[in-house]
């Protein structure tokens, strides 16, 4: 039905994407990112770094492809859990490449929508991720990094992170992360650190939303593979449905037609093979298929 597609917008997404690239296991070094593959009970999680760090893991051109490509291939297995996006050295992401701005300083405005529309579409695949997405955020984050971070489900960071929306510096705005970013801190404070570029802390971004965890730098790891192995130990179904039903409803207005589709969901998941193997394991006081398969 139209509502139906209007709820779960990312159902044909998921399905359609093409495994553009094999991810090796249990990890692929190259010159933008560092791909980690971790076994779970019943599945998997990976891991992606962004590996630039003499560039304080600014991104360019080949980082965005590499990006959208490498989640694009996560998108289609079936045994995935969970994905954490972080980044090796002192900066998870500083924004822009110099050296890639400095080419953009002479595009016409074909090459800069073109150029932008290649951002928004990675924003879009990393958002789109069926699974849920952890940013672990262990320096600075500026510019387009804080775009990434909020694209993210969960997002956990160092003390010493620093965040800034600093486009407004160099005369730009933060378009292409706009959307991520206003849904993540809300209009209100969109409207201060929009114009004001000013440099924030993790506390700071953890009250505007943008973060939900703060630690020490040390405890980084330890804090989301937590959060990791909360996630593994739910129905992997249902973690991806209750992801869709997040995005598919949260702009909708309550009346009657959601109620409606809401309850067709929850018939849905009741009546499916997980729905059933959970309920029985918590009635029969057992740990569930999902955990204890190798």
């Amino acid at each position: 039905s139209t509502q139906a597609k209007t709820l779960f917008p990312y159902t044909t997404l998921f399905r359609s994407l093409p495994h553009v690239i094999r991810i090796a296991h249990p990890s692929t070094m190259n010159s933008t990112l560092d791909i980690q593959r971790q076994d779970l009970a019943g599945g998997h999680v990976a891991t992606v770094r962004l590996n630039r760090p003499e560039r304080r893991n600014a991104f360019d051109a080949d980082v965005i492809t590499e990006l959208t490509a490498t989640f694009q291939a996560l998108a289609t297995e079936p045994g995935l859990r969970a994905v954490v996006l972080g980044a090796h050295g002192k900066a998870f992401c500083a924004g822009a490449d110099l050296n890639w701005m400095r080419a953009m300083a002479d595009y016409s405005w074909d090459e800069n929508r073109a150029d932008g529309a290649r951002l928004a579409d990675l924003l879009w695949t990393l958002a789109a991720c069926p699974v849920p997405l952890i940013g672990q955020v262990q320096g600075d984050c500026y510019g387009g990094g804080v775009g990434l971070a909020a694209t993210c489900d969960i997002v956990v960071a160092a003390h010493e992170a620093v965040f800034s929306l600093s486009e407004v510096k160099l005369g730009l705005i933060p378009a292409t992360i706009s959307p991520y970013v206003i849904r993540a801190i809300g209009e209100r404070n969109a409207r201060r650190y929009f114009t004001t570029a000013e440099r924030f802390d993790a506390a700071t971004a953890q009250r505007l939303g943008l973060v939900h965890e703060v630690c020490p730098a040390d405890e980084l790891p330890g804090k989301v593979d937590a959060l990791v192995q909360a996630i593994a130990a739910n129905g992997p179904q249902a973690v991806r449905a209750s992801k869709r039903l997040i995005h598919g409803i949260a702009d909708l207005p309550i009346e009657p037609a959601l109620s409606e589709r809401t309850a067709e969901i929850i018939a849905d998941v009741r009546a499916s093979d997980e729905g059933r193997e959970g309920m029985r394991a918590f009635l029969d006081k057992r740990a569930p298929a999902w955990q204890s398969k190798a």
